[in-house]
This record gives C-alpha cells, sequence and structure tokens, in this order.
C-alpha cells in the first residue's frame, strides 16, 4: 500500500457504533437537559464545558437515613472494570439495591422523574459508603470503545449517557467531588442530586466531565449512583 493510501486509512473516520451512537445520545441529552432547565429546582453548574445540574433537597432527611440502612444491610468492596491498570483508585464499598424491592423502585422512579429517561435504559442503583481515606481517583463514566469490557458492555445497554448521584449525608471533612475540568467542586449535602450528561451536545464522550470522589477526612460519606444507558440495560449480556 502507498503511503498515500495509508494516510487516508488513517484519516478516514471510524465507523460508528450503534451502541454508542452520537445521534442518539445527542437526542438523549437534549431531552435531559430542557427537562432540568424548565425544572426550577435545577441548578446549572456545567457553564459551557458540560451539562451538569444540582438538585437540593431531592431526596428528604427520612428518606436519606433510611437508604443509609439499607447500603450498610448489604455490603462489599467496590470494583472497577479494570483493576490491573489502576490499582487502589477506587476504595469505597458497594450495596447493589435489589431490582423489585420497593425501597429500589421508589428511589428508581423518583430519579427517572428528574431525568425523563425510563427506567429500562437504567442499571442496577448503587449505594456507596467511604470511611476516612477512602476514595474514587479521577475518573469518566463513559466507556472508552478501544477497551476490552466495551465488548461486554455494548451487549448490555451501550453507551453510559447520563449520570445521576445523590449524597445521603453530611461528611465531617473531606469527600467532596471533583470536576476539574469545570472547576467545580461540590461538597455533599444530605439529599443533594447531581445529575450530569457524560456525552457532549454532538453525543460524543465528554473528557470534561471527568471527577473524583475526594479522600474522606473525617467521618464518612453515603451516596447513592444511577448511570443509565442509552439502550435498554440487562444484567445479561444479549
Amino acid at each position: 500500500m502507498t503511503l498515500l493510501g495509508r494516510l487516508s486509512g488513517l484519516l478516514r473516520p471510524r465507523p460508528v457504533d450503534p451502541m454508542a451512537d452520537p445521534q442518539v445520545l445527542s437526542a438523549i441529552g437534549n431531552s435531559v437537559r430542557e427537562r432540568l432547565l424548565a425544572d426550577p429546582r435545577a441548578q446549572e453548574r456545567g457553564g459551557s464545558k458540560a451539562d451538569l445540574f444540582l438538585l437540593p433537597g431531592f431526596l428528604a432527611p427520612a428518606e436519606c437515613e433510611r437508604l443509609i440502612a439499607i447500603i450498610e444491610s448489604r455490603i462489599q468492596p467496590s470494583k472497577l472494570f479494570n483493576e490491573r491498570k489502576v490499582p487502589n483508585a477506587r476504595t469505597s464499598s458497594t450495596h447493589f439495591f435489589a431490582q423489585e424491592a420497593p425501597e429500589t423502585l421508589a428511589l428508581g422512579h423518583k430519579i427517572d422523574e428528574v431525568t425523563g429517561i425510563a427506567r429500562s435504559h437504567a442499571e442496577t442503583i448503587q449505594g456507596q459508603r467511604y470511611r476516612v481515606g477512602e476514595e474514587y481517583r479521577h475518573h469518566r463514566d463513559y466507556f472508552r470503545e478501544e477497551r476490552d469490557h466495551w465488548q461486554n458492555e455494548r451487549r448490555r445497554g451501550g453507551q453510559r449517557s447520563w449520570t445521576a448521584m445523590v449524597y445521603l449525608n453530611a461528611v465531617e471533612a473531606g469527600g467532596e467531588t471533583e470536576f476539574p475540568e469545570l472547576g467545580l467542586t461540590v461538597t455533599p449535602k444530605p439529599g443533594l442530586l447531581i445529575a450530569w450528561d457524560n456525552m457532549d451536545r454532538s453525543g460524543r464522550p465528554n473528557r470534561n466531565t471527568r471527577h473524583a470522589a475526594l479522600p474522606v477526612v473525617s467521618g464518612e460519606k453515603y451516596v447513592i449512583t444511577q448511570w443509565y444507558r442509552q439502550e435498554e440495560w440487562s444484567r445479561n449480556y444479549r
């Protein structure tokens, strides 16, 4: 092959994976953004770099306390898709909420009402606990298509669109969520929901959504995390 032919191959756009379709993801992003902009509780915090919103008082104190008790009832060390590349990047513990439990259905419905995304696109709701010194280092929630795990994830819902996270308690010190590219640090407050689009306006992965759960300095931190997929999510490979 000639040099010109090789260069042409390198410059040729990569075929669009239908499970990470920019048109579909952009449409989801536009729909959720418009819904949040119309919500009087929502505070836009992403500026021109990302679509990110805060909703204070999303959960009442009694709801937060009840969810903390459920998280503590069955908890295990948090995992990453690839522990070998980034050891100790995530040192929290995780609770997977039972799909059909009343509290799971109620919480899921409440989050879906904010985003407008169907529950069928939602991954299993997770609860995380961070103790002193525990953290989740800087990362992005979207999947990278060149990584090995993408071939599995594309078969059970495809790319992640939005992330919704709810703080369940105030942390004595530390435990903030930092978005360095956005110049934003969010302090945990009971019932505060934070939601962001992992894609940019064109429906492609937004590198500005890089974030971290900073180490807890004193006390404990409890959060709820809900990820949504482009298509209907399944725990089993299709």
